[in-house]
């Protein structure tokens, strides 16, 4: 008996869907290496703690003396146990296979010692690869574990504080212990540095310069996927109402602004909710209003 068409159609986007999540672990895999390069052969043995469970392994290593990637894989098991009570194992699977990677490769590199010895190259050799590697890792719709997920959880208690101000005084407090551990402010400095190299190399590598995105959303579930834009991104939503041109049937347009950093999660949303979903992602150069600039402020 011959197929139909929206059967063909479906088998079309599972294989599809199933290509490119082999493609996905196997970029997973070379940017985890990547990773352990910044952290084995740049940061951790020029003694900079740049935020994150990386800086706290890093410190528990001159602590402990056990192994940095170990701690990676320790800290970060409770953290993954939480991300599955919290959000499921599917949220989870990809960010423990990452982070597994992470801590092997970064044991094995480690008998390889310094690059080099100078801490600004290493705080901006170890910052870009991160940068690079983390991009990837977002890109192929994973995590490196850790912070993410506490940051995930916290905002659902305290969804009025804001992601960026909670990464920050997370890193502040690990670099400020980095300090004190290593009892040398100079390379705490230099590990603030790295943060912050981090930070922007990764937005430049997720968004190139654009400010904002600009999102709209033709789907059949556009009810479902507009509820998880609100409860899981705490994105503002907004229904545009419209028609088939073909069809002349009446179709509800999801468009909604956020900050960059969010797209990628934007496009892992749609995906699962609805993959034969029509999406438009373009760049917004200036967002006013609630969330973004002040019209008034700006213009004084």
């Amino acid at each position: 008996m011959a197929k139909s068409e929206k059967e063909l159609e479906l088998e079309s986007i599972q294989k599809k869907s199933w290509r490119r999540q082999v493609l996905d672990y196997i970029v997973i895999a070379a940017a985890s290496f990547l990773y352990a390069v910044a952290v084995a052969l740049f940061l951790d043995p020029n003694s900079l703690a740049p935020g994150g469970v990386t800086g706290i392994a890093i410190i528990m290593n001159r602590l402990t003396g056990l192994e940095t990637g170990t701690w990676i894989m320790l800290i970060n098991i409770p953290i993954l146990l939480l991300g599955i009570w919290k959000f499921g194992l599917r949220f989870i699977v990809s960010t423990l296979y990452c982070t597994a990677l992470i801590s092997l490769f970064t044991n094995l590199l480690a008998p390889l010692g310094a690059v080099t010895e100078d801490p600004f190259l290493a705080s901006l050799a170890g910052s870009a690869l991160t940068a690079f590697a983390m991009g990837c890792i977002f890109k192929a719709g994973s995590t490196s574990g850790g912070t993410d997920i506490i940051v995930k959880v916290i905002r659902l208690r305290m969804p009025h504080l804001r992601t960026g101000v909670i990464f920050l005084l997370t890193d502040v407090c690990i670099v400020a212990a980095s300090a004190i551990v290593f009892h040398d402010i100079e390379k705490a400095i230099y590990a603030g540095l790295t943060v912050f190299l981090i930070s922007k190399i990764l937005d430049l590598v997720l968004y190139g310069q654009d400010e904002a995105k600009l999102i709209y959303v033709i789907s059949d579930r556009a009810g479902a996927i507009a509820g998880r834009l609100l409860e899981d991104l705490d994105v503002g939503v907004t229904y545009i109402h419209g028609e088939g041109g073909y069809s002349g049937e009446s179709k509800e347009v999801i468009l909604c602004a956020m900050k960059k950093r969010l797209a990628p999660k934007v496009e892992d949303i749609v995906r699962e909710e609805d993959p034969a979903a029509f999406m438009i992602i373009t760049s917004a150069t200036e967002v006013y209003g609630e969330g973004y600039k002040s019209y008034f402020a700006e213009k004084l």
